[in-house]
């Protein structure tokens, strides 16, 4: 095998892929994948692997219990399987020599920048020892508060937490379609999206259907690629169970629906942003706001025409036009309620009204981050 063309990877399993389909994990499925990751970390390669399953080898665990679809429920079979789960890949991972740690996130970790400084150190910590991280929700605990929902995203949020070249989303399908394939026997395969924008067909192709055992669907893959590219990392998507799926997409064989990377890695300052938004915190901004974050400039009060959700200083927060496109993410200066005392204003304005200033900018352009390209 050459030189890997990407060093630092984070691998997404889905539930689909780790049952094949069915209702129990195979072992024969996994061990296969855990070949190929052995291969590229004895290349030097790092990697992370974020798998789901937790609540399948729950079922599977417990003889398939039937049980009301209840959140405290749901929590049980995954702490249940999220055992066995870990004790199967530590079995498969030492018949290669790797050792492996598992590492259970909320979206509290990811969103808070302590936090995600703590997570981000803890994973460069484990890849610098050369231990392989495998990274799953921590669904035993979460509520709908933290929660990131699926780890489709989660592995993308991952990726952008650790600077990754690539992330190689798993699924039961060969990659994305015009339509689904099952279902419309007209269906193009799409072998990559590079436009800067995801067209609207793009987004209607990639459904909203589920598997009966995972928690995403393409959609959600169509979403984590999307943020994944626009934070440095190329995306691929592509079906788990083709052979030697892992080695010849980082090889850079065409194999399933490649998203490249929109810009170079984004320096460390300007990840966190891409991934620490809690999905409610927002500004809107006029036209002229707009036009100037485009052109490079910090985002100033006087551009900004409405305020929503609770955010502290130093929170991530998303920017949007006032048709309600988003344009940007930052690390906000001011507390929600002080912008909103100070929207519209001049920046000499902000102490005299505030009796306080962190400075004549709301973001500050080295802690924005634009998400229109």
């Amino acid at each position: 095998m050459e030189t890997p063309a990407f060093q630092r990877i984070v691998v997404k399993l889905g539930t689909s892929t780790l049952t094949g389909g069915g209702d129990r994990l195979v072992p024969a499925l996994m061990v296969e994948i855990v070949r190929q990751l052995s291969i590229l970390h004895s290349k030097g390669c790092e990697i992370i692997l974020v798998s789901s399953g937790a609540m399948a080898a729950g079922r599977e665990r417990l003889d398939f219990p039937d049980l009301p679809k209840t959140i405290p429920q749901k929590q049980m079979l995954s702490a249940v399987g999220q055992l066995r789960l870990m004790s199967i890949y530590e079995q498969l991972f030492e018949i290669f020599g790797f050792s492996v740690a598992q590492v259970l996130l909320t979206r509290r970790d990811i969103v808070r920048r302590r936090s995600y400084l703590n997570a981000r150190n803890t994973l460069l910590a484990l890849l610098g020892s050369g231990v392989v991280p495998i990274v799953n929700e921590n669904d035993t605990v979460a509520t709908e508060e933290i929660r990131v929902g699926d780890n489709d995203n989660l592995s993308s949020q991952v990726a952008n937490l650790i600077d990754a070249q690539l992330l190689l989303l798993l699924t039961d399908q060969p990659g994305l379609f015009t339509a689904d394939p099952r279902r419309d026997g007209y269906a193009v395969f799409l072998p990559e999206v590079a436009d800067p924008e995801i067209l609207d067909y793009v987004w209607k192709a990639a459904g909203t259907g589920n598997g009966h055992l995972g928690t995403g669907g393409m959609t959600t893959k169509l979403q984590a690629a999307d943020l994944a590219r626009r934070s440095g990392t190329t995306t691929i998507i592509a079906r788990g169970s083709d052979p030697d799926v892992v080695l010849r997409a980082i090889n850079g064989e065409q194999i399933g629906t490649r998203f490249p990377a929109l810009i170079s890695a984004l320096e460390s300052r300007k990840r966190f942003p891409m991934s620490g938004w809690d999905g409610a915190s927002r500004v809107y901004i006029d036209a002229g706001a707009v036009n100037a974050l485009a052109g490079g400039s910090s985002l100033l009060a006087v551009g900004i025409t409405r305020v929503e959700g609770e955010f502290q200083r130093g929170d991530t927060i998303a920017v949007q036009s006032e048709d309600g496109r988003q344009v940007a993410r930052g690390l906000v200066r001011y507390q929600a309620g002080d912008v909103a005392r100070i929207l519209g204003k001049r920046s000499t304005e902000i102490e005299p009204i505030l009796g306080y200033e962190y400075g004549q900018a709301v973001i500050h352009r080295d802690h924005l981050v634009l998400t229109t390209v």
